[in-house]
């Protein structure tokens, strides 16, 4: 079973930045569609980022588009998310998740709609002061 692996959450002051690496110990992550995902407590997960194997097309969901970017580090093997101006409201934790294609929209994205094959257990962010 494939397992990803999210690091680099914590605690931020809002206006703050962090930035997310996900990686595939033992895999290629070049070979895979990636994205990123969120749960809020007591909300369900939802899309935040997407990014094609080839690294050329990516799609952002509306609700953090200018703020956040997503991008491969091919020498390191990770998918990061790069998170800036955080809010409240960013609070969650963050999966990243693989599959060979990303879904037709990130931003409405479901878990029934298009599943993603391979997951991470998540890293939680907290946007606090």
């Amino acid at each position: 079973q494939l397992q990803l692996v999210e690091s680099g959450g914590g605690l931020v002051q809002p206006g703050g930045s962090l930035t997310l690496s996900c990686a595939f110990p033992g895999g290629t992550l070049d070979l895979y569609a990636v994205g990123w995902f969120r749960q809020a407590p007591g909300k369900e997960r939802e899309g935040v980022s997407c990014i094609l194997s080839s690294g050329g097309s990516t799609d952002i969901a509306d609700s953090v588009k200018g703020r956040f970017t997503i991008s491969r580090d091919h020498a390191k093997n990770t998918v990061d998310l790069q998170m800036n101006s955080l809010k409240p409201e960013d609070t969650g934790v963050y999966y990243c998740a693989a599959a060979w294609g990303c879904p037709l929209s990130i931003s409405s994205w479901t878990q029934s709609s298009s599943p993603m094959d391979y997951w991470g257990k998540g890293t939680l962010v907290t946007v606090s002061s």
